[in-house]
């Protein structure tokens, strides 16, 4: 792609491999409604674009992702379902071609949940993931309602979501959300020998693979998708919601005795 159509998000094509790295590191790469509707058209061209046979997601400064920016997120909330964070977990989802991540830092929220959707995720030992919906008075988002009890069990599901408890590279291994544990700053040489093997294979047999792998599921990840996203939007306009914002912004815990 000649031009990055947001400043914090750099997309770059190396060789066969699309390159998507969130780059706002003063803000630990924090994702805005601009660098959603970037990606989520990045993606969408990476299947029309023959050169490009995979698209790989990775974090400036030693951050994936902090989640979604939430002044910005206050600021202009989701209304509906056409929103460019909704876009982008429905591109994840359809991506015909193969989607890689390297995780090193904290991934939280989306950042956790749009790993769900990626066929080839390394991360370093030191990585941390988490799902803090709940703490937010929100609920689960990008299918992982589907996905973690599925791949984790229910218990760690219910630690993970329900609690909101973070968890290691490790962990998400075990849970098979990681495909490999690196050193400290080696999840994206990892990642690169990967994708390198990765693009040598035939396309088509590769774009096949992957269709066969998430059939199973398909229908039942893009219903979740659109489940949590309607009680998602409901959430959003919630008293609680609005108590864990506002206690964010104030620095304060958040205080919901009163609700019931």
């Amino acid at each position: 792609m000649a031009q990055d159509p947001s400043p914090d998000l750099r997309i770059e094509d190396e060789g066969a491999v699309r390159w998507i790295r969130f780059d706002r590191p003063e803000r630990k790469n924090a994702l805005t409604r601009a660098m959603y509707a970037a990606a989520a058209e990045a993606l969408s061209q990476a299947d029309d674009d023959p050169a490009v046979r995979a698209v790989a997601f990775a974090g400036a400064g030693g951050v994936f992702t902090s989640g979604n920016d939430l002044a910005d997120f206050a600021k202009d909330p989701p209304r509906s379902k056409d929103t460019p964070v909704f876009r982008f977990l429905l591109a994840l989802v359809r991506a015909k071609k193969p989607v890689l991540a390297a995780v090193e830092g904290p991934a939280v929220g989306i950042g956790t949940t749009m790993l769900l959707h990626c066929d080839l995720v390394t991360a370093g030992r030191s990585a941390r993931f988490h799902m803090p919906f709940v703490r937010l008075g929100l609920c689960p988002e990008g299918a992982s309602s589907f996905f973690v009890p599925r791949q984790a069990g229910f218990a760690r599901a219910a630690r993970w979501l329900l609690l909101g408890e973070p968890f290691g590279a490790e962990d998400a291994r075990d849970a098979g959300f990681v495909a490999e544990v690196t050193d400290d700053g080696g999840a994206e040489a990892a990642l690169r020998a990967l994708a390198d093997d990765l693009v040598t294979l035939p396309p088509a047999a590769v774009r096949e693979t992957k269709a066969l792998l998430r059939a199973p599921v398909r229908e039942a990840v893009e219903a979740a998708l659109h489940r949590e996203g309607a009680r998602f939007l409901e959430r959003l306009r919630s008293p609680e919601a609005q108590e864990a914002f506002a206690a964010f912004f104030a620095r304060r815990t958040p205080d919901f005795s009163r609700f019931t």
